[in-house]
């Protein structure tokens, strides 16, 4: 018993580090209301927000279940496809930078290089690259595509860099005591090391592709944010209700069957 007080004394004293820590994140929090200014909020801006829960509560039906190229229908699969398209063409440009970012893999200079290259493609926000490549091709899907592919890159290949760097080399090892040939070390001892958790976040950044395509359609990239961004300048809160709901569902249904699949890969 004497020991075990003797151990409790002994311990740090940490109530001078949680008191400072704790003033700090009260006066951040204290200073972060000060942006919040209720003044600018019009009367008008109010009718606005009613507006919309009024075009939630009673949507353009027609808008929402006709499956023509105006209809909600339509759009949310357009808005998929880009998504998807991305997605697609960025995992297959991040997997070689992955593994020339992985220190394990290539040299230190190389990999600090790719590195460097992948936070700079990452600093950039998804919507000045959908301006820029508006800018290029024109407004439309396509731009929507290159986008996402872009975007995915940089968050895909950080990620694959972490699955590379955590292989387990006592495998290959093995498999060159026994006289495998390169191809068979990549085929049966790297590959099912890498694909499930390639995989599964491949099926992640999908599930946020989706969002940022249809926040893309916002500057013209395509998807469903184009005609929700001119229904709202507009003010037809029907319309905007449809596309909301549509939209909701959509993200519903893709972060269900997202999450399953991802739970069956980590599981095996």
């Amino acid at each position: 018993m004497d020991t075990i007080e003797k151990q409790l004394s002994a311990s740090p004293n940490n109530r001078r580090y949680l008191l400072v820590v704790t003033t700090i994140l009260l006066v951040l929090f204290i200073w972060s209301f000060t942006a919040i200014n209720l003044q600018n909020v019009e009367e008008s801006g109010w009718k606005i927000a009613t507006s919309i829960l009024s075009g939630i509560v009673h949507p353009d039906l027609d808008l929402l279940l006709t499956f023509t190229t105006q209809g909600v229908p339509y759009l949310l699969v357009e808005t998929i496809a880009i998504a998807f398209l991305g997605t697609i063409i960025g995992s297959i440009l991040a997997i070689p930078l992955a593994f020339l970012s992985a220190s394990n893999v290539v040299p230190s200079p190389v990999a600090w290089v790719t590195r460097l290259l992948l936070i700079m493609i990452r600093t950039v926000p998804a919507l000045v690259y959908g301006l820029m490549f508006i800018r290029v091709t024109g407004p439309g899907p396509f731009a929507g595509v290159l986008t996402i592919a872009l975007v995915s890159i940089g968050m895909l290949a950080k990620l694959f860099v972490d699955a590379i760097e955590d292989l387990d080399t006592s495998i290959l090892e093995s498999m060159t005591s026994i006289g495998c040939t390169t191809f068979e070390k990549i085929r049966f001892g790297i590959v099912p090391q890498l694909f499930s958790m390639f995989l599964s976040t491949i099926i992640y950044r999908f599930d946020m592709n989706l969002r940022e395509a249809s926040v893309l359609g916002l500057v013209g990239a395509g998807g469903i944010g184009a005609p929700l961004i001119f229904a709202m300048n507009s003010y037809r809160w029907n319309e905007v209700g449809s596309i909301l709901i549509g939209l909701v569902i959509l993200i519903l249904i893709v972060e269900l069957l997202s999450n399953n699949l991802r739970g069956k890969l980590v599981r095996g």
